[in-house]
């Protein structure tokens, strides 16, 4: 099987030959030189662009065997889902980290906002584009540490079939079909179908499951002429059940609470469930997109992305929370009697719209002798979110410690009690980018100017009770059990973002680069929500939080440009955060706090001959607050969440006779947990390892075998940990995965 990474600055050919719509052979390798990032925001080729950016393009990811957003950003150093949660409010789908922040209301297809704590899987997508560093020139609102954009797959010239069936060892099994048909009757006209289903057991962890099925037909008009039409429609439906992880007892850094000295040295099975049949994670992802491109010239392109989408989700967690209070025992000197109380059912049902306008124009001219790349627009979007409240009643029956009964049943009762929790954003923005280029291009200067215009608009209302304990809703005179509103609450302002950057190519190969941009997220801006709290970010009063990065680097392409090679070095400063050090006057919170993560990032990836590829990735991290409390549960000035030394490695052979050769190495450093009231749980987690292998065979031009090996060592570490040190999500242990793929 072939391997050809666009994320190693190298663009894979068609599976089907533009012009004469011939099936190329399945291992042959175009080499274009430079990779490409989609939006048109970035009028440079990677190499020429001053910022780390990553293309995961999906000849590599399913080379991997990967399915999941998640998954394919295990190329990218520093990347993950390290945190898992609080105790009441267990994060679910791509709950990404990056650079110390939390990067999940970031997450673009196609450059339009994703909406959902869903788990995206990947089957439609041609490549995932990393961008790291400030992307609010890019993008409007966003986390301090870059954004994420997905690429949805278009229909082709041409006709093939292509498709993949998998198996596991574990109970994992997966069949995706990949289709397009020219229309010949229509002018430059294709039709693309990509499906999916998955019944998949999740390695390690009894009972939890990823089921899912997906359609995503795609329409193309022009293609090749000066007007071009693309539309395309996705529908996901997932029936899961949820992980509720598993209790820290035992872990490195766990000491007992009083009355559970006898568990010392006996921690539980990390395959253990703790929930039961009733949990689910159900999801309805919808989203239909219609690009329209038109050159007006040789050198002037309009293009129009208009978006609408929809994101539903039910979900029931048994969640738990194992202090001394949860776990009882009727032997103390008998391990089979303890018992772990399920109290903390976590529930969501919510759904997520949007409604988008991106209208664009591309010039490309000469002022005298300086060469532009002109990308200039306005874009306009509504996005909302709407939380349903669930009145609980009853419980789960509490569950064997150590042989966790997901049969138990209980009397707990759930219904929408009437109250809800609803959010929206409106936002028009402008936005100018330019690249000037300077003697002979031996000197590039890029940058960007964004200005956004939002109104978030938030409502809530509750069930009041006595108005005493936690979660205490007063009823101010009204009877128990009314629907009280309980925030009505509105914020608006214009966020300035830019950057500036200049590449030096003292050789054509070679690129030498500095970079100043600036992000902002505004009171709001990452979760529909707004809060009257003085200790919270979503304050409407507060200013929004703001990220200054300064970055220098270079890139350097090997090999006739299949390889590229990247060092940077960075700092990101985040000012605008809460200090409950220093007080105002009235005796809050004032916003003096600031963060800093500053690091180094290294990559090489590409084909170092056409048979060799490669992906290898480096972050260094040095984390810090640099005014306000600790954040971390070991009062070390650290940012939470966040490895300090991260690496991954995909290398993979071509031998003769169709067998391909490959495999991996991912390490992740440790991590400091959150702080909070929590006694005796770990404050952090330890470092980790694991590899993995590849080996395929191509049977013919069609059919090619392949095997994925995970965890060859099969090394036991922590993926994540809950802010409270209560529960943590095991790794995955040894396991293989089979396929076939096949094209025609």
């Amino acid at each position: 099987m072939g391997i050809s990474l666009a994320a190693m600055g190298v663009q894979h050919a068609s599976a089907q030959d533009a012009a004469g719509g011939q099936q190329q052979d399945r291992d042959t390798i175009v080499v274009t030189g430079d990779q490409i990032v989609s939006q048109l925001k970035f009028t440079q080729p990677v190499a020429n662009t001053p910022q780390t950016i990553q293309v995961i393009d999906s000849e590599l990811f399913n080379q991997q065997g990967a399915t999941t957003l998640s998954e394919a950003l295990r190329n990218s150093p520093g990347v993950g889902t390290f945190y898992a949660g609080e105790n009441g409010n267990t994060t679910s789908g791509d709950s990404v980290s990056m650079r110390g922040f939390d990067t999940s209301s970031s997450i673009f297809v196609d450059g339009v906002r994703d909406l959902g704590s869903i788990s995206r899987d990947i089957f439609n997508i041609e490549q995932v584009e990393v961008v790291k560093g400030p992307a609010g020139t890019d993008n409007g609102r966003t986390a301090p540490s870059g954004a994420i954009n997905l690429v949805s797959k278009h229909a082709r010239p041409g006709n093939f079939v292509n498709g993949t069936v998998t198996a596991g060892v574990d109970g994992q099994t997966r069949a995706t079909g990949d289709m397009n048909m020219a229309l010949p009757g229509l002018s430059g006209a294709a039709l693309r179908l990509n499906v999916m289903w998955q019944d998949s057991d999740v390695p390690g962890r009894d009972h939890v499951n990823n089921s899912r099925v997906g359609i995503a037909p795609a329409f193309s008009l022009g293609m090749g002429g000066s007007t071009r039409l693309n539309l395309n429609f996705l529908y996901v439906k997932q029936e899961n059940v949820p992980d509720g992880y598993v209790p820290t007892i035992g872990l490195p850094g766990w000491e007992p609470q009083p009355g559970l000295e006898p568990l010392i040295g006996n921690p539980v099975a990390s395959t253990n469930f703790y929930g039961t049949r009733a949990d689910h994670d159900d999801v309805t992802a919808t989203m239909a997109t219609l690009q329209l491109e038109h050159d007006l010239s040789d050198g002037i392109t309009l293009s129009n992305i208009a978006r609408w989408g929809r994101t539903e989700q039910d979900y029931l967690l048994t969640a738990f929370m194992s202090t001394s209070g949860n776990i009882s025992a009727t032997d103390p000197d008998d391990l089979s009697t303890y018992t772990l109380a399920r109290s903390l059912p976590t529930v969501k049902d919510q759904y997520n719209i949007i409604l988008a306008d991106q209208l664009s124009v591309r010039a490309d001219f000469a002022t005298g002798a300086i060469r532009h790349n002109l990308v200039a627009g306005v874009e306009f979007v509504h996005e909302k979110q709407k939380l349903y409240d669930i009145a609980v009643s009853g419980s789960r029956p509490a569950a064997n410690l150590y042989h966790p009964d997901w049969n138990d049943v209980g009397d707990l009762s759930l219904a929408r009690s009437g109250a809800i929790r609803e959010g929206s954003t409106d936002t028009q923005s402008a936005y100018i980018f330019d690249t000037l280029k300077l003697l002979n291009d031996t000197v590039l200067v890029t940058g960007g100017v964004r200005v956004d215009f939002y109104q978030t608009d938030y409502f809530a209302n509750a069930v009041c009770n006595d108005g005493t304990g936690r979660g205490a809703v007063s009823c101010n005179g009204a009877a128990i059990g009314t629907i009280v509103e309980t925030a009505n609450l509105d914020t608006s302002g214009t966020l300035f973002n830019w950057k500036l950057g200049a590449v030096y190519k003292p050789i054509q190969p070679l690129s030498l680069y500095v970079n100043y941009a600036v992000s902002q997220q505004p009171p709001g801006g990452s979760n529909f929500s707004l809060s009257e709290s003085t200790r919270s970010l979503d304050n409407p009063n507060l200013d929004p939080q703001k990220a200054e990065t300064i970055e220098a680097g270079v890139k350097w392409q090997f090999f006739h440009g299949r390889l590229l090679a990247t060092a940077a070095v960075f700092r990101t400063t985040v000012s605008n955060e809460i200090n409950t050090d220093v007080l105002d006057d009235n005796g809050n919170p004032t916003q003096t706090g600031k963060k800093r993560v500053q690091g180094i990032e290294l990559s090489m990836v590409g084909n170092i001959t056409p048979d060799w590829s490669i992906s290898a990735g480096y972050s260094h991290l040095d984390t810090s607050v640099e005014e306000g409390p600790p954040v971390t549960s070991d009062g070390t000035p650290n940012l939470t969440y966040t490895p300090d030394d991260a690496f991954t490695l995909w290398t993979s052979y071509r031998l003769p006779m169709g067998v391909t050769v490959g495999g991996g190495v991912r390490h992740t450093g440790g991590m400091h947990r959150g702080t909070d009231g929590a006694v005796g749980t770990p404050t952090y987690t330890e470092s980790w390892t694991t590899v993995d292998a590849l080996l395929s065979y191509a049977l013919n031009d069609h059919v090619t075998l392949r095997a994925n090996a995970y965890n060859l060592f099969d090394e036991a570490y922590v993926v994540s940990i809950n802010k409270s040190g209560y529960r943590y999500t095991p790794g995955t242990p040894q396991t293989f995965l089979f396929s076939a793929d096949f094209r025609f």
